[in-house]
């Protein structure tokens, strides 16, 4: 029997038809040599740049996002022979873009279209960060929540049933410690097969009264309508019944129409590449 070796081509969406990369570009992000994108994001002071910095070591850089003061965050790592772009959002409670982190943070998620979105919790005061978890599953299915600081929460004899929570709300939550490398090669596991559909993810989503449903399913096709392939219409619909005055104004002035058909347009030409190597 004579062995033959085979070339595996591991599955990209580094491509010039893949609309999310457009936006990434036109966000200031260099799209290079890497074959998936996650967000990292979470409240202040829950450690987020320590598994930031942890994850990519040297492999990062750092900016300002385009018309904004906000420091922008990017850098790499590899997995399992897969290369990751992780883009470090800003620390915030909400994303209901009530300040220019939120906004950042919002419209990444939303129009940047990440494979997968780590919420980075703090494991010692868990329900204050369940907001922004929250928030964040009513933009895209694919979360994995990371509970940082255990090894602070074991210190003062905190029990985090990271089971449990996994449960309640529908997407893995993975206990780690960013500062000591506890729990970091499972994080990573998770993220890889949440992306490549091993793990599926069903999150919580508060359905409201009934009069609120219905509103909802009355506001999305109008929302689609305005602009069409808009990526989540049921989460805009709900902005605009919380009083989103930007978002009801980038429907209106037909802004929100024109960054939807931006993220179609396949003629991009990419920028430089950028090489990871990361850590296993």
């Amino acid at each position: 029997m004579t062995k033959t070796n085979t070339k595996i081509t591991l599955p990209t969406e580094n491509c010039e038809t893949c609309p999310a990369f457009y936006t990434l570009e036109q966000m200031g992000f260099k799209i290079g040599n890497f074959d998936r994108v996650v967000a990292l994001a979470g409240n202040p002071n829950t450690g987020k740049s320590t598994l930031f910095n942890a994850l990519t070591g040297l492999k990062q850089h750092t900016g300002n996002w385009p018309g904004k003061t906000v420091t922008r965050a990017e850098g790499g790592y590899q997995f399992n022979g897969v290369r990751y772009k992780l883009v470090d959002l800003p620390g915030t409670y909400s994303l209901l873009s009530a300040s220019q982190d939120e906004e950042v943070a919002r419209d990444f998620i939303l129009f940047g279209q990440p494979d997968c979105t780590i919420v980075v919790t703090d494991a010692t005061a868990l329900e204050r960060n369940l907001n922004l978890v929250m928030q964040v599953m009513e933009i895209t299915d694919r979360v994995v929540v990371a509970l940082n600081l255990m090894d602070e929460a074991r210190r003062k004899g905190l029990e985090v049933d990271a089971r449990s929570l996994s449960r309640d709300l529908g997407v893995p939550a993975v206990p780690i410690s960013a500062r000591t490398g506890e729990g970091i090669h499972t994080l990573l596991a998770t993220v890889a097969d949440v992306i490549n559909g091993d793990i599926k993810t069903k999150p919580l989503r508060v359905e409201g009264t009934p009069e609120f449903q219905k509103a909802v399913r009355e506001l999305v096709p109008m929302i689609e309508q305005l602009a069409p392939g808009v990526p989540n219409a049921r989460w805009l619909a709900i902005r605009l019944l919380d009083g989103d005055a930007k978002v009801q104004q980038a429907l209106l002035s037909g802004e929100l129409a024109q960054r939807v058909a931006r993220q179609k347009q396949a003629d991009v030409q990419f920028s430089r590449k950028m090489s990871v190597e990361g850590r296993q």
